[in-house]
């Protein structure tokens, strides 16, 4: 048997490497249109790194009427330290040598203005109560706020009131990296197949019922055939499932939200001092990739801040794709979804129009609302983000990540975005579990899945501390995170 997975980024990778390892008999072939894994929204600079566990982002854990629901928080922790697992197994057998060269240690951080302080508090206490956020702590000391993240408070009046909560065990991860790390893996060890500059045109099924895939690679029209297709496509997953003529196509349409954020290169002396990632609070109307944030990146050996981002209302697919792409995979029936969306979210398209327009001044002038001062300590430059697609489901828009896969189980695809990459190892074994179901089921498979995943069961992660605490000490182990302080 064959799969044919479209796209090289942490997604299809992940799949890759999860179908071959479990299944060591399949034949796996990677097709991608750029001319590396993970150039496109995996790529270091085209997101914020954060390994999403919910440990600061606000929006994971909204408030309705001083009820607070962590249900959402719990979850993505959970696929998180799934994620870790996965990672922490690849390290282990020296698929990736060295962890640092992914993922750092970094501390996660919210930090909100008064009229917020009350939120916060409440957020404190629900969650600590936790086992997954046992370690959070929290302040409203203007010094020890300062010492935990000083670049968001030096610049700031000692009588200004503020609250903020930390855990020290966050990270910063390079998608990029990291997805060059297990596509090297893939190909070297595993004998999958990655066939770079290749530009997928269409799907559709053959009268024998496998899948053809039209592509146009390096200037040349080429044929693939698959007997399994998965689709990691990020944005660009969108027209390919249009062309496939799934009867599942129709309800869905992309929306597309860009991003940039402000950049500046730090020495490793000015990095200790701010080892963070600082979330605030989303404007009114914002879309949760627009929280304010101010992160410690680490790319290639090299120290920087990101701030941002600053979401733009840019209709097109994938950063280095065009307007027309977009129109092409266009359908009639996409139209009501789009003007319902435009309507119901008004206040949402008006804020990614703004925010399309805003010059250099007016971000930096957000930087030091955010952290004051900030702006003119360093040298900061803008950066496009990578571009992401929101999913329109049968007319409402709607955040996170979808998996769709066809009654036969002979075509699967991912659609959406955020928490995305920091979750994609749990999200792609739902996917594999999904399609590849007898498969997984053999001794040797499970036996495998053991020793990449020892407990992938979120509910037991959620219900059971004393069995979650064993498995993320021992992921954190692996990837050099430790309990103690960075600072």
């Amino acid at each position: 048997m064959n799969l044919i997975i479209i796209g090289a980024g942490i997604m299809g990778t992940t799949f890759a490497i999860l179908a071959k390892e479990l299944a060591p008999d399949l034949d796996v072939t990677i097709l991608e249109r750029l001319d590396k894994a993970g150039e496109g929204n995996s790529w270091a600079f085209n997101n914020a790194g954060t390994g999403h566990e919910a440990n600061c982002e606000l929006n994971y854990t909204p408030v309705d009427e001083e009820v607070i629901s962590v249900e959402k928080a719990l979850k993505i922790h959970a696929q998180f330290n799934v994620a870790k697992q996965f990672w922490a197994y690849l390290v282990e057998k020296g698929a990736i040598k060295e962890p640092t060269s992914f993922i750092n240690q970094t501390k996660h951080c919210t930090i909100v203005s008064e009229p917020s302080i009350e939120e916060l508090k409440l957020r404190f206490k629900e969650m600590s109560a936790h086992h997954f956020f046992e370690q959070m702590r929290y302040s409203e000391d203007f010094d020890q706020i300062k010492d935990w993240i000083p670049y968001t408070m030096e610049g700031r009046l000692r009588h200004e009131k503020m609250a903020a909560t930390v855990i020290e065990t966050g990270t910063d991860v390079n998608f990029g990296s990291l997805t060059e790390h297990m596509a090297d893996y893939a190909m070297n060890e595993l004998g999958v197949k990655i066939e770079y500059g290749v530009h997928v045109k269409r799907v559709h099924r053959s009268p024998a019922g496998s899948w053809l895939v039209e592509t146009k690679t390096r200037g040349a029209s080429v044929q693939h055939r698959a007997d399994v297709l998965f689709v990691g496509a990020g944005g660009g997953a969108f027209p390919i499932l249009k062309k496939s003529h799934m009867p599942f196509a129709r309800r869905f349409t992309g929306f597309p939200v860009g991003g940039r954020f402000l950049q500046a290169r730090i020495t490793p002396e000015q990095a200790d001092q701010y080892r963070a990632k600082t979330y605030g609070k989303a404007e009114v109307g914002a879309p949760p990739m627009s929280v304010p944030h101010l992160d410690l990146r680490v790319a290639d050996g090299q120290h920087y801040l990101l701030f941002g981002p600053f979401a733009s209302f840019k209709p097109v697919l994938e950063k280095g794709r065009g307007f027309i792409d977009y129109l092409l995979a266009m359908r009639l029936h996409d139209i009501p979804g789009l003007l319902n969306v435009a309507i119901e979210h008004f206040p949402l398209v008006k804020y990614l129009v703004s925010e399309t327009f805003k010059g250099d001044k007016s971000m930096l002038e957000a930087l030091d609302k955010f952290a004051p001062g900030l702006s003119k300590k360093f040298d900061w430059k803008p950066i496009e983000a990578g571009q992401r697609v929101q999913i329109i489901k049968d007319g409402d828009l709607q955040m996170g990540t979808e998996i769709i896969v066809s009654s036969d189980k002979t075509y699967g695809t991912i659609l959406g975005a955020s928490p995305g990459a920091s979750v994609s190892p749990e999200v792609m074994l739902r996917a594999l579990e999904r399609m590849f179901s007898e498969i997984l089921s053999k001794d040797d498979a499970k036996a495998k899945l053991k020793e990449m995943f020892p407990e992938d069961d979120l509910d037991v992660l959620i219900n059971n501390p004393d069995r979650y605490r064993a498995v993320r000490d021992a992921a954190n182990k692996a990837l050099g995170i430790t309990s103690k302080s960075t600072r």
